[in-house]
């Protein structure tokens, strides 16, 4: 029986992280353990590109989902009126699934980085067919509004879904809540807020002294 070149021992450990963090996703309950593990999730699935060479998508997937989606998961958490006073209240009890998270994503990092560097073409050999000059980002681009627009605009549709559902979440009467009613506004009339009053002039200041 042949050994596994490392490079797919590589990717199967990877890969076995990335299913482990996406299943604590949605098992665990605290919102706090859910973004660090979504966080793991979305690295390791950046390391595997970049093992597979798609360094664009390694990286889009870095700045755009770790960076900018894993805000927008904070702002939602925060709108559906989640107790928060409780999760920072224990702060340092995070503190060890959060360095734990960080060990692993550094590991990771290093593995790629010393693979691809130190030993280079032997550890993570260029695919077969890539020819000189190939350009992953510019792939992408094609197939993504050629071959797969399709796909691509369902989950365009989707995305809008989710967005529409979320504000109409957060659309609930509160008691003791100051809202505004914009129908109302455009409708209203100057007699309705603004009164006209006639007031007596007052004798000016210093008549009748002698």
């Amino acid at each position: 029986m042949s050994e596994l070149p490392i490079q797919e021992i590589v990717f199967y450990l990877f890969s076995l992280v990335m299913l482990s963090a996406a299943i604590m996703v949605i098992t665990v309950r605290n919102p706090v353990y859910a973004a660090l593990f979504l966080i793991l999730t979305f690295f390791t699935a950046a390391a595997i590109w970049m093992l597979l060479q798609a360094e664009f998508l390694a990286i889009v997937l870095v700045v755009v989902y770790v960076g900018a989606v894993m805000v927008l998961f904070l702002f939602v958490v925060m709108m559906l009126d989640i107790n928060l006073a409780p999760l920072k209240e224990g702060f340092i009890r995070y503190l060890p699934v959060g360095v734990l998270v960080a060990l692993v994503m550094a590991a990771e990092l290093l593995t790629v980085l010393w693979g691809g560097g130190r030993l280079g073409e032997d550890m993570f050999p260029a695919p077969a067919a890539v020819e000189p000059g190939f350009s992953n980002t510019e792939a992408v681009g094609e197939w993504l509004y050629t071959q797969y627009l399709l796909p691509f605009e369902v989950a365009g549709i989707i995305l809008l879904v989710a967005i529409v559902a979320a504000i109409a979440l957060t659309l609930r009467k509160r008691p003791g809540l100051k809202t505004q009613n914009p129908s109302r506004q455009v409708l209203v009339r100057r007699e309705e807020r603004v009164r006209l009053v006639s007031m007596e002039s007052e004798p000016p200041q210093g008549s009748g002294r002698g």
